[in-house]
């Protein structure tokens, strides 16, 4: 591993922080911490932690010797100075003269003791920083490391690796008894240059930041020297099907397999990130993938993101590949039940009150192909495959030099239904539509564009698929969340198919169609061009059934459920003079709808239509504005307005229909008319 260490941008650190106010043990603690959170193979999405003893003032102005620590929730690789609240020296020395402390009163003796009351939550490990007499004091999870301390007897390893050097630290649970036990292992010799925690990490400190950053890298360099040295033989492969299936053709069988079934058709879905390379692939094809990923977590710190671990599952053969979605059934259900016992057994032990998380896995290892994250977002998702990257090359490196053998997942309980880790997944409360992947067409668009927006701002992930693939990726980017823009010409089949392939790519699969594309064309019907007619019919309804026929293929191999969304206009009830060649396409697609309805309403999925009009789109332009209004022999502001309520209607307005429609779980075949009202529209 490089030293990143570099005098330059040290000083200009320094000297940037020092002009906001800012001192240099803080600057220079915010440097050497970015640069151990950038490295994941030391640190990963929040983990490891860092701290400095250094001096602060309080509101009042008096001085106080203070840690500045790592807070709860900040991620190592972006910190800023705000990240490392400070907390009184004398109150945490303190405690070390008590026998016990529970975690609540030991986060309420560090937030009691904050400089700033408004700071986050310092890390949990701040009395273990606290105890130790150096100024800086550095913490990570190297997979290095880790290939050394999970082994069933890990101390004379350790020993032989690191000589006296380190000291050893067996493994405890963080929190008030490791800071203890790890300040007595320093006290018995305080010469060595950091600490070694069984199955959990390395701790180096020094006098000033780069010493207790060089020794980070040292050590984690004579942990990558040894097992390099002395790696053993890899383990045979397993066999694999002559012709693999697709990551695409196995990610919606996936998806809706690790799906949380709520009962009565409602599911809290997953969002999957697929990962593969050499590297990945190379490992998981091992013959012995089943058992490392039944063995656990590579540091327990992983829980909170893989659960007890990864789900293994074999190798998918391109020729069964319709067989398959049973395979990855059965797989899960074992997964759950072994989630299950590990809950009931461990939770049995005492008294305390407990909740059980969904037992869904959250990592998903596929010989051939790579591996799959899931999370409720696609945050969550990309964060299980950086963990499922991070494990793989700490179960390597413990096999290299070994045998891997983690915490075991009675010890793991602990810390996976820990009462801080609950009461923060407690006020993580999800949005009516997370873990939700929406599509839209026509998504650049007035109408598309609100409602992709709309829909992302209620927890769905968007695809915005536009025939302008730069508006598209513009209006994805303005909606937010992950939202992902996609150029397409919908009346072309092998473009739609390449979109929801590209949606699936991205998010493992679709739940909800928001079928809006459409153009206009005026004349009277009986002097329509036959060319014009059937290009309007190929927009304003065949499109609509190509896109509702790829999103029902993947919504029934989801086996979830889903939701079809078709902007019919008001056209298709209520036509208006020389628009037939819109109109009466429109009306075709409006029976489509209930014919979705009809067809796949006992596989859960839902179609429904908004019936809008006079809403200011890339139809109803400034032009045909004037042309409409004229032809109805009113002024352009009557026209916009001339409904019961004498309001215009926006793009935002049918937006919320398709909002309501997607949220509506016991409605389809359903039409709702967004028009400020318009009797000659009304169907019921």
């Amino acid at each position: 591993m490089k030293n990143l260490w570099n005098d330059g941008d040290a000083e200009k650190m320094v000297a940037d922080y020092a002009g906001k106010g800012v001192g240099g043990d803080l600057a220079l603690r915010v440097y050497t911490t970015r640069l151990l959170g950038g490295e994941p193979r030391l640190v990963l999405h929040g983990g490891g932690n860092t701290s400095c003893k250094t001096k602060a003032t309080d509101l009042l102005g008096d001085e106080w010797d203070v840690l500045c620590v790592k807070g709860s929730g900040w991620d190592m690789a972006v910190i800023e100075p705000q990240g490392l609240p400070a907390v009184k020296m004398g109150a945490l020395l303190k405690a070390r003269r008590l026998n016990k402390l529970a975690d609540e009163d030991m986060v309420a003796l560090q937030r009691a003791n904050l400089i700033d009351p408004s700071s986050p939550n310092p890390s949990v490990e701040t009395l273990l920083h606290a105890f130790l007499p150096h100024k800086f004091v550095d913490h990570t999870h190297s997979t290095a490391i880790l290939a050394i301390v999970d082994q069933e007897d890990s101390k004379p390893l350790v020993k032989t690796v690191f000589g006296d050097k380190m000291g050893y630290v067996p493994y405890i649970m963080p929190g008030f008894d490791l800071a203890k036990a790890a300040a007595d292992v320093f006290d018995a010799d305080p010469t060595v240059e950091g600490l070694i925690l069984d199955k959990h990490g390395i701790f180096t400190f020094g006098d000033d930041a780069r010493q207790a950053y060089d020794r980070m890298i040292h050590y984690v360099n004579v942990a990558e020297d040894y097992v390099a040295r002395h790696a053993k033989p890899q383990p045979a492969k397993a066999a694999l099907p002559a012709k693999l299936a697709t990551p695409a053709s196995i990610s919606p069988m996936l998806r809706g397999a690790v799906a949380v079934a709520r009962g009565e058709g409602r599911f809290d879905r997953m969002i999957s990130d697929f990962r593969t390379s050499d590297t990945i692939v190379d490992f998981i094809n091992s013959a012995e993938i089943a058992d490392y990923a039944g063995r656990g977590v590579s540091t327990p710190d992983l829980s909170i993101r893989i659960k007890t671990g990864p789900m293994a599952v074999p190798a998918p053969d391109a020729d069964k590949v319709g067989d398959y979605k049973a395979v990855i059934k059965s797989h899960v259900d074992a997964f759950v039940a072994d989630y299950r016992a590990y809950f009931e057994t461990n939770d049995a032990l005492d008294d305390v009150k407990r909740t059980m998380l969904d037992p869904m896995p959250r990592l998903t290892l596929v010989p051939g192909l790579g591996m799959f994250g899931h999370g409720r977002t696609l945050k969550d998702a990309r964060i299980a495959s950086d963990v499922g990257e991070m494990w793989i090359e700490a179960v390597r490196g413990a096999e290299a030099v070994g045998r891997f053998h983690p915490l075991s997942k009675a010890d793991l309980f602990p810390l996976e239904y820990w009462s801080l880790e609950q009461a923060k997944l407690a006020s993580n409360k999800p949005k009516p539509l997370t873990g939700q992947v929406v599509l839209v067409t026509g998504g650049a668009g007035a109408i598309g564009a609100a409602t992709a927006k709309l829909f992302a701002d209620n927890g769905a992930h968007a695809v915005v698929v536009d025939l302008d693939a730069e508006k598209a990726a513009d209006a994805a980017r303005k909606a937010g969340n992950n939202s992902i823009g996609v150029g397409a010409d919908i009346t072309d089949p092998h473009q739609v198919r390449a979109a929801f392939d590209r949606a699936v790519a991205v998010f493992g699969g679709v739940d909800i169609l928001v079928s809006n594309a459409g153009a206009a064309w005026e004349g009277r019907i009986g002097e329509l061009d036959d060319a014009l007619l059937r290009k309007s019919f190929e927009l304003n309804f065949f499109a609509h059934q190509s896109v509702a026929q790829n999103a029902v293929r993947i919504m029934l191999e989801q086996g979830t459920g889903g939701v079809l969304l078709f902007n019919t206009s008001k056209q298709a009830v209520n036509p208006g003079p020389k628009f037939g060649a819109y109109g009466v396409p429109k009306a075709a697609t409006l029976f489509l709808s209930r014919q979705y309805a009809l067809d796949y309403g006992a596989h859960g999925i839902r179609s429904n239509a908004v019936n809008a009009d006079r809403i200011r789109s890339g139809i109803l332009t400034d032009a045909m504005i004037a042309s409409r209004s004229g032809a109805r022999g009113v002024s352009e502001k009557e026209y916009m307005s001339g409904n019961l309520l004498g309001q215009e209607v926006t793009a935002q307005d049918v937006a919320q229909a398709f909002l309501h429609h997607a949220l509506a779980e016991r409605t389809t075949a359903d039409v709702t008319t967004v028009d400020g009202g318009n009797i000659a529209a009304a169907l019921r």
